[in-house]
């Protein structure tokens, strides 16, 4: 171990230094003024981007973890600072993302004490804990190599969730000397249990009609679901964290409601990283197949009903010995090819009442290639997204997961963009969403991110307002909305800015924005339109 004399802020950066953090997402003020002078000092080394509201460090920072699947951070004041990034970190515990929410404090003194100093809350550590896996509180600066250590430890280990850390601001002023080594503790991953894979592997070996279903916990063992799902010819199901495991040009990948369909004959059917949320609350009300979990958390096994069989692993070290086992255990299966096509044809068919939905989304999809990433808002078109938008690979759609988090959009594909400088992103977001986060709009524009955002324009809060009129005879009440010309804000702020009518339209506006270095504002106008929800 090297021992330095450090204040608190030197001791932090370099401590995330040494975790390979690279860019930290946030805002600076006078309880994090040590902080952001240290990041001055090694600005060679790791980078700031600076938001203008700090949700939106915390959406883009969300947005970066998303996109890549490993740990971002983001940093904010205590307080009011804090509770403004609290929705984006609420978002991530529901997504299990890897995401470091490293917030100042008041003085150590003046902690709980209720003396009314700046940025004061009650319990702001236990507010932080509530929203996280795990937080705590650096109280010298000698501690935050080993609790950093520690943080992204707990964040990596098992299910990966959010943590958070809290420095007070004379923690972050005062020298001391500082162990900056070891910097690196080794995420907890529980040992396999081959006897469980083995039984899993003779269950789903016996199967008649087996069935997949992904969640965000199979992001990283895409590969081996395909194989698995050769092996068995079992199809896929994927909703929202787990679009793109299979491919969905693959005959064996199938959209929600198709998926729905074929429960009905399923015997077996194994979750991999998925809670299995909808099945269990509702598909269960019809048939009842053998269920099979695998999932690094054990808790979740039980959650909803207790399964059949369980394998608590990553989907990437347990994939591999099920694969090998079934291998031995089974015979070659008929190619299910000929059914399933017909049940994805039977799908496009109902599905395609969804009109100017698909066809908008037709171009998205063409426009973004083969890698490009789409972002997904609680818009009409998002909502479509989720059972018609065909994901081709892992980590290309992102999602808000069940916390519906309105305007988490266009500040999380911000993120992506950032942590995907590469590869084409398109965020998609309704005038009410987009609204939460346009000031980020100027992020943007000072660092140079070309995100290419399309807003959705219907002058309401949309699904609100469907829903007041098919379920509550009218009653139109807070959900008509009074907008900005769209095209001139963002023109004034110093991006591109385009309105496209139609389909057409859209695809040579995406083309526009494709080729610019600045980010793109395209506004389509949008009347009322067919409702997702009758496909739930």
């Amino acid at each position: 171990m090297s021992a330095h004399r450090l204040t608190g802020g030197e001791a932090v950066v370099e401590s995330l230094i040494a975790q390979g953090i690279e860019t930290v997402f946030g805002l600076p003020g006078v309880q994090n003024d040590w902080l952001y002078n240290a990041f001055f000092d090694h600005a060679d080394r790791i980078k700031v981007l600076h938001t203008r509201h700090e949700q939106g460090a915390a959406y883009m920072a969300l947005g970066a973890s998303l996109a890549t699947g490993k740990p971002a951070v983001f940093s904010v004041v205590p307080g009011p600072g804090f509770l403004n990034a609290s929705a984006a970190l609420a978002t991530a515990y529901g997504l299990n993302a890897q995401l470091l929410c490293l917030v100042g404090q008041i003085p150590r003194r003046a902690i709980g004490k209720d003396w009314g100093m700046l940025h004061e809350i009650p319990d702001q550590l236990g507010v932080m804990r509530s929203l996280t896996k795990w937080a705590d509180r650096v109280n010298h600066p000698g501690e935050a190599p080993q609790k950093i250590a520690e943080a992204f430890r707990q964040m990596r280990s098992s299910r990966p969730q959010p943590v958070g850390l809290e420095v007070p601001m004379d923690v972050l002023e005062e020298r001391a000397m500082v162990e900056l080594e070891p910097a690196v503790i080794q995420p907890y991953t529980p040992a396999l249990d081959t006897e469980a894979i083995s039984q899993v592997a003779k269950l789903l070996g016996k199967a008649e009609n087996p069935m997949i279903i992904v969640g965000g916990g199979a992001q990283g063992a895409a590969q081996d679901v395909r194989a698995l799902a050769e092996m068995l010819q079992a199809p896929v199901m994927a909703y929202r964290t787990g679009q793109g495991v299979m491919d969905a040009r693959h005959y064996l990948s199938l959209q929600q409601p198709a998926a729905q369909k074929y429960w009905q004959k399923a015997d077996v059917v194994i979750a991999i990283g998925s809670n299995m949320r909808v099945p269990m609350q509702k598909w269960l009300r019809v048939h009842r197949p053998k269920i099979i979990r695998l999932d690094i958390d054990a808790v979740s096994h039980h959650r909803f009903i207790p399964p059949d069989m369980a394998v608590t692993a990553r989907a990437e070290d347990a994939l591999p010995l099920l694969l090998n086992e079934i291998a031995n255990l089974q015979h070659v299966r008929t190619s299910r090819r000929e059914e399933l096509l017909d049940l994805k044809a039977w799908w496009e068919r109902e599905v395609s009442v969804l009109e100017p939905q698909l066809s908008y989304l037709k171009v998205i999809r063409e426009e973004l290639d083969e890698d490009g990433i789409f972002v997904e808002e609680l818009t009409q078109v998002g909502f479509a997204s989720r059972i018609a938008y065909p994901v081709y690979h892992p980590r290309t759609y992102i999602s808000t997961g069940y916390q519906g988090t309105l305007g988490f959009g266009f500040p999380t594909a911000l993120g992506v963009k950032v942590a995907r400088p590469d590869i084409p992103v398109i965020s998609i977001t309704g005038d009410g969403g987009f609204m939460f986060a346009v000031q980020e709009l100027a992020t943007a524009v000072q660092h140079n991110i070309p995100l290419i955002t399309i807003v959705f324009n219907n002058n309401q809060y949309g699904n609100v307002q469907q829903m007041q009129k098919s379920l509550y005879d009218g009653r139109i009440i807070a959900s008509n909305l009074h907008n900005p010309d769209f095209v001139r804000l963002a023109e004034s702020f110093g991006a591109q800015a385009i309105r496209a009518e139609t389909p057409a339209a859209l695809r040579d506006a995406i083309r526009r924005g494709t080729f610019v270095d600045v980010p793109t504002l395209i506004e389509v106008p949008i009347d009322d339109v067919p409702s997702a929800d009758r496909f739930r």
